[in-house]
């Protein structure tokens, strides 16, 4: 099958993966299951860029290996019925996942036409990167430091015949925008259906999310223990439907597609390479069972630089878990501390992290507190030998002379290094991704929109609160109504954005979106979850999803690979708040 410009669509892209481990059978399953023209996943979180230079720092492959399991299940019966592959799982090192598609492919006796983009890959600086939330100027020395490319590199490789394409560190969305570039033939002023195809692919990049996964209402998701991976029909427009092979578990619908839409973004106006995405554009419409209609997504002229994610090794860290169970959990905590930084100094230490989280009814405030309780310590240290077994072994020796009732979850053990995520920015014009396809080599130059703009201008309404005035107030009373928890009239998702955590609600009523509105405030959510503190947090609003966005800077420190956090990723952070009682409107 050869797509053409301007062809009317649908094309059909199916996802089989959203993380570096993710379900093994799901390409399978997509190829399988019904018709799809193209089959993507994504393999490449911000952590999981720290875990691939880690690999290569061992001699091993820089790129995602089950990549190739999942390729020998399905590469045949793609290029028998010309279903494209398009993935990020190149990781580090694309040219190399590539030949090993290549081998594969021969080894099955196939012939396949297998591109590789190049060219994110900035490694060795020219001078040290300026963190983009910070604006400090990072000391250690890099290890990886990789631009987030566009679609067009995508484009161009399956313009020239690829069966597959293997790229490095491009943005989760290029993997839909790509395709559609060339399936429909849009360029660079395409801004309105270029960032349709942005939000398609923000839906589905990570895989079961769109489909009920890790959804607030899961007791609404049937058969989840199956649930079946999505589907992205785009159109020239770039309007799309979401959706899911039919007899697979799961669920599609405006919950589970606003859920996903909400996750790890940061201001409704979307900052890729291609096209801003404007967030508070987005209508959904349920056209039927497992099939919401993605329309009026509105694009902008993309930023002149592209985000950059550096990474760099932190130093070395080393966490023991102790439960505390019965009276006095607070006490016991105090007891189990003095007795570790008694035998190791905490001073001595770069960092220590502590972290008191109750299980069951345990209340941590004091008194004659019960229930259960973890008491989880981490110590950060450049130093492998100081926070490695001089300090697990510490806790261990305290055993006998510490609170009634030790235990611990973890055995002393080694530290381990850490990496820090430092995002960072360049011009767009200085980076240029090359193509490779069976050997001929293809530059994609920087190409600014320019001539007809197709979308929205920037400088329109500004996003956030302000993009949200339309929405009638609230006229009620916020403290009346019946006491219960947040979660019985809204959803949440929550995730990370480097060191910073996003948290977005939605209620499934559109008339209590006012209510919402008015409720939640920075104040309100800062009395609501109080691990927040006095962090600077940022609400944004998103009418047409009946939505509210936050993004807590700071929360995660420098990063998922360098957070001591429990919730490392603030994966629960909305579960949390959905579990705190509040008046609710009736």
């Amino acid at each position: 099958m050869t797509a053409e410009a301007g062809r009317p669509g649908p094309m059909r892209v199916a996802n089989c993966g959203g993380f570096y481990g993710d379900r093994l059978s799901a390409a399978e399953e997509m190829v399988e299951g019904g018709p799809i023209d193209v089959l993507t996943g994504d393999w490449l979180a911000e952590l999981t860029m720290s875990i691939l230079a880690g690999n290569r720092l061992k001699g091993r492959p820089g790129y995602a290996r089950t990549f190739l399991t999942q390729m020998e299940r399905v590469l045949g019966t793609c290029l028998d019925r010309g279903i494209r592959v398009v993935a990020n799982a190149g990781g580090l090192d694309p040219a190399g996942c590539a030949e090993a598609v290549s081998a594969l492919a021969d080894r099955l006796g196939l012939r396949a036409a297998v591109a590789h983009v190049t060219g994110d890959d900035l490694m060795p600086l020219a001078e040290p990167p300026v963190n983009a939330d910070t604006g400090e100027t990072l000391r250690a020395a890099p290890l990886t430091a990789n631009a987030y490319l566009g679609g067009r590199p995508i484009a161009v490789a399956l313009e020239h015949g690829a069966d597959v394409v293997v790229t490095g560190r491009v943005t989760d969305a290029a993997l839909v925008t790509g395709p559609g570039m060339w399936w429909f033939g849009w360029g660079p002023g395409d801004l309105d259906p270029l960032a349709g195809s942005v939000v398609a692919g923000h839906v589905i990049e990570c895989g079961c999310q769109a489909t009920g996964g890790n959804y607030a209402f899961f007791e609404e998701v049937p058969d989840l223990a199956h649930c079946g991976f999505p589907i992205a029909e785009l159109y020239a427009d770039g309007s799309s439907v979401i959706t899911k092979h039919p007899g697979t578990g799961g669920l599609v619908s405006a919950g589970t597609v606003t859920a996903q839409l909400l996750y790890e973004i940061a201001s409704p106006r979307y900052l890729g390479p291609d096209v801003i995405a404007r967030f508070d554009t987005v209508r959904l419409e349920q056209e039927g069972p497992d099939r919401v209609r993605i329309t009026g997504v509105r694009g902008e002229p993309p930023p002149d630089t592209l985000k950059v994610a550096v990474t760099y090794l932190g130093g070395h860290r080393n966490t023991m878990t102790l439960v505390l169970t019965g009276l006095d959990i607070t006490a016991k905590a105090r007891i189990a501390q003095e007795a570790i930084w008694a035998r190791v100094p905490r001073e001595s230490f770069e960092r220590v992290d502590v972290e008191l989280t109750p299980l069951g009814h345990a209340e941590v405030n004091g008194g004659d507190d019960a229930g259960t309780a973890l008491l989880r310590i981490t110590v950060m240290d450049p130093d492998p030998r100081r926070a490695g077994r001089a300090f697990s072994s510490a806790v261990v020796e305290t055993g006998l002379a510490s609170y009634p009732g030790f235990y611990g979850l973890t055995p002393p053990g080694d530290a381990s290094p850490y990496g820090v995520y430092w995002p960072s920015s360049v011009d767009a014009g200085a980076v240029l991704p090359v193509v490779t396809v069976d050997g001929v080599r293809v530059e994609v130059p920087h190409v600014p929109p320019s001539g007809p703009i197709l979308g929205e201008q920037a400088g329109g309404p500004p996003p956030g609160d302000a993009a949200g005035a339309a929405v009638p107030p609230y006229a009620g009373d916020l403290a009346a109504g019946p006491v219960a928890p947040l979660g019985t009239v809204a959803g949440a998702r929550s995730g990370d954005k480097g060191g910073d955590a996003n948290l977005g609600v939605w209620v499934r009523d559109p008339a209590r979106y006012p209510w919402l509105a008015a409720f939640l405030t920075v104040d309100r959510l800062r009395e609501l979850l109080p691990e927040v503190g006095d962090l600077p947090i940022e609400r944004f609003a998103l009418p047409n999803l009946h939505a509210l966005n936050f993004v807590v800077h700071g929360l995660l420190g420098r990063g998922v690979a360098a957070s001591p956090l429990l919730d490392a990723q603030a994966k629960a952070l909305g579960e949390r708040l959905r579990a705190v009682c509040v008046p609710v409107p009736p």
